[in-house]
């Protein structure tokens, strides 16, 4: 059994640490001068498909299906190697690399990610998250439903968690209570979103954008969150 640390951080991956509305938009225009407009769309219709199919993202199980229509034609292979190729260090958000090292400070910091098993890796490593982590990266096809694998991984007293999406922060505060501190950087699409800020429920801390975290005393930010908790308890 490991010695549990006192804070753990987890990080998501896209559009918390990584600009993913950009790649996606990179890729959608690739598409469209490599292919054109029709098959941009067709390929983006097989991927909306394969999501609500697997629960996550799989771009290059969203190529594997668009091959079925278009089985001889050889620019396919040029487009797998764009997206393993694609520079996503360049499209980290400013500050993502300092806030990881500014919160190693306090306990060890970890990507916990949805993905499939070879896309996703590779999208951390080439992002640079992985190094800057030291390798603590967690991918499942539902984070939320795997904490207690999380927390085997790597036990501490007290969590928190930094995400784009209220979904995943309110179902993960669920199950572990006052035991985890949520983050929510309004970030992205999802971020935005009106219907989903009505939907759930305010995460513990909201910051406009990542690189906030740098300039956030932490520690006195979650005292005063406990200290909200123990007041309501009271109440």
């Amino acid at each position: 059994m490991k010695t549990p640390e006192d804070m753990v951080f987890l990080f998501d991956c896209d559009n918390t640490l990584l600009d993913n509305d950009r790649v996606q938009a990179d890729l959608r225009t690739h598409l469209e001068r490599e292919f054109g407009a029709a098959n941009r769309d067709r390929y983006w219709e097989i991927f909306e498909a394969l999501r609500t199919e697997l629960g996550y993202a799989d771009y290059l199980g969203a190529l594997q299906r668009y091959r079925l229509d278009a089985t001889s034609d050889p620019r396919l292979l040029q487009m797998s190697a764009f997206l393993l190729d694609y520079p996503f260090a360049d499209r980290l958000y400013p500050g993502a690399l300092d806030v990881i090292k500014h919160l190693g400070l306090h306990g060890p910091t970890v990507v916990l990610s949805d993905g499939d098993v070879v896309f996703q890796p590779r999208k951390i490593q080439r992002s640079e998250l992985w190094q800057a982590v030291e390798g603590r990266v967690l991918i499942y096809v539902h984070k939320e439903r795997m904490l207690d694998d999380m927390e085997r991984r790597y036990p501490a007293r007290h969590y928190v968690m930094v995400d784009d999406k209220l979904r995943i922060l309110a179902a993960m505060k669920n199950v572990m209570g006052e035991r985890l501190t949520t983050v929510f950087p309004r970030q992205g699409h999802y971020a935005l979103d009106p219907h989903n800020i009505a939907t759930y429920p305010a995460a513990d801390l909201t910051v406009e954008r990542i690189g906030d975290l740098i300039h956030c005393d932490l520690p006195a930010s979650l005292d005063a969150i406990r200290a909200g908790h123990t007041e309501k308890r009271s109440s």
